[in-house]
């Protein structure tokens, strides 16, 4: 019998927000409702656990935000994240959350390979090839084709601390976090661009590239 290929010293961390309606997904919720919404977000995060669970890496974090016995499909997500470790969110704003995740989730010495929850879409493969993209880079970059990105991972996660300079959420949110990254002195991989989930109109992109029978393509069946 064939022995496993060991686990990639990795450490993955999901940063991720409980699916609360009203407070999920506000720019998709303007269009489909709050609680469609939350839902569409419970689904999103619930298809990305999957991939990162099967990601064949030493570590999976979680770091979350909000209180999840108010989220959609609270004891599905409950149940999934059994297989996580989860820590709190801690920080003023979201810049300075993620920083402080990739500090927190680096309990040991070893990269940090980060992700969201608007890419429904990641596959245990593409995460693979991150990871081992990692293990060769002082730092790996996913750019999301809104100007953002999806996937951010380096070396030592106090590197993750220029990110307290870069304004979240803005189309040029990418280039910024690259320009920081490399203002620091540390070299850039970059790895593939994806679509991200923020309005109704991303759906039909991201819905194409996931499985027919993922919970992101069944919560936007008609969207």
């Amino acid at each position: 019998m064939t022995p496993s290929p060991a686990p990639i010293p990795v450490t993955v961390l999901v940063v991720a927000k409980a699916p609360i309606p009203g407070l999920a997904k506000t720019r998709l919720a303007a269009t489909v409702g709050d609680r469609a919404a939350a839902d569409i977000a419970a689904a999103a995060l619930l298809d990305t656990l999957d991939a990162v669970a099967e990601t064949p890496v030493t570590h999976r974090v979680v770091a979350m935000t909000g209180e999840l016995d108010h989220a959609c499909r609270a004891g599905e997500i409950r149940d999934r994240l059994a297989d996580f470790t989860v820590i709190p969110q801690r920080g003023d704003d979201f810049a300075d959350r993620l920083a402080n995740a990739h500090t927190d989730a680096a309990t040991v010495r070893q990269p940090v390979l980060q992700i969201g929850m608007d890419t429904p879409q990641v596959s245990a493969e593409l995460l693979t090839a991150c990871a081992h993209r990692l293990i060769d880079a002082s730092a790996v970059l996913g750019m999301a084709r809104d100007g953002g990105w999806w996937v951010l991972g380096v070396s030592d996660g106090a590197s993750a601390g220029c990110l307290r300079d870069v304004p979240m959420s803005q189309s040029d949110t990418g280039a910024v976090t690259l320009a920081a990254l490399e203002h620091t002195g540390i070299p850039v991989t970059l790895v593939e661009e994806l679509h991200d989930v923020d309005a109704v109109d991303d759906i039909p992109a991201v819905r194409a590239a996931c499985s027919p029978s993922s919970r992101f393509a069944q919560a936007t069946r008609g969207l």
